[in-house]
């Protein structure tokens, strides 16, 4: 494994997979050149044997290496639900492995040699897209963190709020008073840091937090 970062730098980290000295050298080089950490490693079982921090992140993988396919790498990572983007590069791509490797939700498929622009180009998109997508858990996990807060009566009055029941229609369904549900209610928008009764069915939403309602029978004739 080699190791290139510049002093400064900015958090991210690219990783680069490849069994040709040279093209890991020539890749690190390029990287290092716009202030990125990288994490060179000469095959697979290198790469997945490392202790990656948990900063933004996006790996570019050779297809063919020794020892195990750049594609069994990219299942492995899946199976792991690590989340992390991946840019492939090849000197024998076709069309066939292009597809293959973006259904399974590589970012990108460079032909080698490639321009470096390029390269820059699909390491930047890549790492936003990690940024996101870990800006987004991290909200989920506030959320949940939120929601762990609630009482279970509270969590009812939530779920059955985010199942688009009014307040007196809750009271029936939990054998409460209306005003008791409206305390409740309000105990679990603050706990749940919502600054609106909108928000707080929004995040109820996003935890997917909505209780299952029987379907409504039709009156009989």
């Amino acid at each position: 494994m080699n190791s290139e970062a510049e002093s400064g730098a900015n958090p991210s980290i690219v990783y680069v997979v490849d069994d040709d000295p040279s093209m890991r050298e020539a890749v690190g080089m390029l990287l290092r050149s716009v202030g990125l950490r990288v994490e060179s490693f000469a095959s697979a079982q290198e790469f997945l044997a490392f202790s990656m921090p948990d900063v933004p992140a996006c790996l570019i993988l050779d297809v063919r290496l020794k020892g195990q396919s750049g594609f069994a790498v990219q299942e492995q990572i899946a199976t792991s639900k690590l989340g992390l983007p991946i840019i492939f590069m090849t000197a024998h791509g076709d069309i066939a492995m292009t597809v293959k490797a973006m259904k399974a939700g590589a970012k990108d498929f460079l032909a080698k040699p490639f321009r470096d622009q390029d390269m820059l180009d699909a390491v930047a998109h890549a790492l936003a897209a990690d940024e996101q997508r870990r800006a987004a858990n991290r909200s989920v996990a506030g959320l949940r963190r939120c929601y762990e807060s609630l009482t279970p009566r509270e969590r009812e009055v939530m779920s059955l709020v985010a199942s688009g029941l009014m307040n007196k229609q809750i009271a029936a369904e939990l054998n409460l008073s209306e005003i008791t549900v409206k305390i409740h209610r309000a105990q679990a928008m603050k706990k749940m840091e919502a600054r609106s009764f909108a928000e707080f069915v929004l995040k109820a939403e996003a935890l997917g937090v909505k209780a299952e309602r029987p379907p409504v029978q039709a009156p009989r004739a």
